[in-house]
């Protein structure tokens, strides 16, 4: 087996260990640091002297065995976990996996949006706290501190490893939802930094959500936000130039897609619609499947598009869906279309300097003819985003109106 085989297999394997140990021994700091010494002992042995025929187990042993160290270490806790502190063979290894349960945790609705983030990429994700850190642009010791809070949150509200049930179940299953989109979205489109994207974090999330599938197979917003984030990813090699630089979809080499990704998205898009309700992630693939259908630009299906958006702006009302049907009003009714309803965004607080808000203005202004105009926005859009691949990409079309309108 490959160096990098075995990596993937220890990062799935790894939230199932760890998910044991807490489960069994309700030590979580303790068990993640038992666990990340077994992994290094892994990736050090495995390599060597060939994989064990229980890999699983393997990691369950030692992780165990440097847990059940710990606690001997403890004088405090001697008499109470000497009863505990016995040998673990693989064949002890429950056939359960945790691993849903673990991210359910992760995601305590007592965690801020970005705990929950970086929890669920240390604990389920296998990510060290020095690469989290890294792909969200913060210092290595904000992040333990970040992580560290979350642990001791979620400690002091008394939550059981275990899955909630009936409605809290479904309430804590759209969190988790949430932060899997939100980490696709980070790792799709960097929100700040050099690159565009951070390929890593897309991978994780796909990653991710493939497991909560696999749990959850009929559950179909799960099955939609699986679809999203494969249809979207199928796009990234079509992103950027190869010195970096950004692609918009009109004008992608769409032979550079992933039809194997498409392929897979667009079934899953047919199983989630299938079912009884719609979702905000099922409507997202079915715009993504949309797009992505199109052999050129030209041929996309606008007022299929613009439709979606209308449905997924009544049962899930947010002002980026908004801004996004105002692009397929443009595409469908013209650019003054557009224009009038991005108009009714600009009272938003959530959207005031938005550096989206101001490029698709931008845009349909130049559409219109307004190069003044455009170029104005596209310039103030430029200066409101972090990404510094945006930044070059708006700066450059400004720099084309202006030319254009000289």
């Amino acid at each position: 087996m490959t160096t990098s085989a075995i990596e993937d297999l220890l990062r799935e394997l790894t939230p199932q260990v760890l998910g044991t140990l807490v489960r069994r021994y309700g030590q979580w700091e303790a068990g993640e640091d038992a666990v990340q010494e077994a992994v290094l002992a892994a990736t050090v042995q495995w390599p060597a002297e060939g994989l064990p025929d229980n890999p699983r187990g393997w990691l369950m042993t030692v992780a165990s065995r440097r847990l059940i160290d710990q606690m001997r270490s403890d004088h405090a806790r001697r008499e109470r976990e000497s009863a505990t502190a016995t040998e673990v063979v693989p064949e002890d290894v429950p056939d359960t996996d945790d691993t849903l349960v673990l991210l359910f945790l992760c995601c305590h609705p007592t965690l801020t949006a970005a705990s929950q983030t970086a929890l669920t990429l240390r604990a389920v994700g296998g990510l060290t706290t020095a690469e989290i850190a890294r792909a969200f642009l913060v210092p290595e010791a904000t992040m333990a501190a970040r992580i560290s809070r979350a642990k001791q949150r979620i400690k002091a509200a008394g939550s059981s490893f275990s899955l909630p049930e009936g409605a809290e179940r479904e309430e804590r299953l759209r969190v988790v939802l949430h932060v899997l989109y939100l980490i696709f979205n980070e790792g799709y489109t960097a929100s700040s930094g050099s690159e565009l994207h951070r390929t890593d974090l897309a991978h994780e999330a796909i990653r991710l959500a493939r497991m909560v599938h696999a749990q959850l197979p009929e559950d179909d917003e799960v099955t939609g936000l699986l679809a999203l984030m494969l249809l979207t990813d199928a796009r990234r090699e079509a992103r950027t130039t190869a010195t970096g630089d950004l692609v918009p979809l009109d004008e992608q080499d769409r032979t550079k897609w992933d039809r194997a990704l498409i392929d897979e998205g667009i079934e899953l898009v047919k199983a989630s619609l299938a079912g009884p309700a719609l979702g905000p992630y099922q409507l997202q693939a079915a715009i993504a499947a949309t797009h992505d259908d199109a052999a050129t630009a030209a041929a996309t299906d606008w007022a299929q598009v613009h439709a979606l958006y209308l449905i997924l702006e009544r049962i899930a009302p947010n002002p980026m869906v908004t801004l996004n049907r105002a692009i397929a009003l443009a595409e469908t009714e013209g650019p003054p279309a557009g224009l009038a309803l991005l108009a009714t965004l600009d009272s938003d607080e959530r959207m005031a300097g938005h550096h989206r808000l101001l490029s698709v203005r931008a845009h349909l202004l130049e559409k219109a003819g307004d190069t003044a105009g455009a170029y104005e926005d596209y310039r103030r859009a430029a200066k409101s985003t972090a990404s510094i691949a945006e930044q070059r990409y708006l700066e450059s079309r400004a720099s084309r109106v202006r030319t254009s309108g000289s």
